[in-house]
């Protein structure tokens, strides 16, 4: 079946160009377009894409209160923001409000079509630029943990490796590099992934990982693969 597309954006010629891009695509077809938040909300209800294209700043009602309004509904569609911005604020915002990838507009098609497939799929993409700015927000901020080596309460229902899966998941690291680093296997690591993700109510890696770093279980530099 074809990924359900729905393009957000208050550019005509914008929304045409990656209308276009995506619909010459054999996988995916574009349900729908909207000029602005408020148009996107309602037809990401109406039309039950699997991925909206979302754009920031637009009329109405902007695309990070457009975006929490649908990834608060039930059974949501996944939401990557587009922007021209490359501002932290729109970074935190767009990913604290729930969409499941952030990426600039002058983004090569290729990626852009490789980030819908993976936000579809469950997973997260980010521009690496806003990689560097989450990674680099969280390094400057003191920890949260709790004093003592104590366990929030969040993560009271999660076993030991699940919770080595989060802290590596919020690292950036793959399935497959958890996998080499923790000496399972992949299949094994998405299991824990599902799991961990059911226990604590979340979405997606990305919010996942916003937790992770919230409570001081995840580190700036990435712990590397054993030899």
């Amino acid at each position: 079946m074809s990924l359900r597309v729905l393009v957000v954006d208050d550019q005509g010629i914008v929304r045409a160009g990656f209308a276009a891009v995506i619909d010459a695509e054999e996988d995916m077809t574009v349900v729908g377009e909207a000029a602005d938040g408020a148009e996107a909300v309602r037809l990401a209800g109406e039309l039950a894409p699997d991925v909206v294209l979302m754009d920031v700043r637009m009329p109405e009602l902007d695309g990070i209160a457009a975006t929490r309004i649908i990834t608060g509904r039930p059974d949501a569609p996944r939401v990557l923001v587009l922007t021209t911005f490359d501002l932290d604020a729109y970074v935190f915002d767009a990913l604290r409000a729930g969409a499941s990838g952030f990426l600039l507009k002058d983004v090569h098609p290729g990626e852009l079509l490789n980030g819908i497939r993976v936000v579809a799929s469950g997973e997260s993409v980010l521009a690496p630029s806003a990689t560097r700015r989450l990674i680099g927000h969280y390094a400057s901020r003191p920890s949260t943990a709790i004093p003592g080596g104590g366990t929030p309460r969040e993560l009271n229902s999660l076993t030991g490796r699940e919770r080595d899966v989060l802290g590596l998941i919020a690292a950036g690291l793959t399935n497959t590099e958890i996998a080499q680093h923790l000496g399972i296997t992949v299949g094994t690591v998405k299991s824990h992934v599902n799991a961990l993700l059911r226990k604590l109510g979340l979405r997606d890696r990305v919010q996942a990982t916003i937790l992770a770093y919230d409570l001081g279980l995840a580190h700036p530099n990435p712990p590397h693969s054993p030899a």
